[in-house]
């Protein structure tokens, strides 16, 4: 392509840990029923940990419950993306989600990770990123640069 598309440069791993950190929600992508699913989240990350909370009825939820100590494979991904300069970021982790249990760091997810929904979210997992990869969109020639975002408290739209 040529004119105005954008140009795509690799971000390392602390860098996509730190766009991660501060998106007010990602993907979760797990599998069900031997088919890839994906939902909606919001998350925290603490340390190179991403935190998100579920129901114990959700398909992620069931699959942590189902075995003393279960661990699975899931993917992570946030982005922010402007059509209109055709730039911005995508971050992807992927590594094995487990359910939080102990109950001071339950107790600290809990009070810091609000849900979006008006629902009970008694899980929290943890996702222990293995692989991290990341992407930045740098607008062509003629297209204004992507703003980053005023901060994890920022929202462009009203809250739901």
């Amino acid at each position: 392509m040529t004119g105005r598309a954008a140009t795509i440069v690799e971000l390392g791993r602390a860098e996509a840990m730190r766009l991660l950190a501060g998106a007010d929600f990602g993907r979760v992508v797990f599998t069900k029923d031997a088919l890839p699913a994906i939902r909606p989240v919001n998350h925290l990350v603490d340390g190179d940990t991403v935190i998100i909370r579920t129901r114990l009825a959700t398909e992620v939820g069931r699959a942590l419950h189902t075995r003393p100590r279960a661990e699975f494979v899931v993917a992570y991904e946030a982005d922010e993306i402007d059509g209109l300069t055709r730039s911005g970021w995508s971050v992807v982790v992927t590594g094995l989600a487990r359910a939080v249990t102990d109950p001071r760091l339950v107790a600290a997810y809990t009070a810091r990770l609000r849900p979006w929904v008006n629902t009970d979210l008694d899980t929290v997992i943890a996702i222990e990123p293995t692989i991290v990869t990341g992407i930045r969109l740098r607008p062509g020639p003629g297209l204004p640069e992507f703003a980053e975002p005023r901060g994890k408290d920022h929202h462009p739209w009203p809250q739901i």
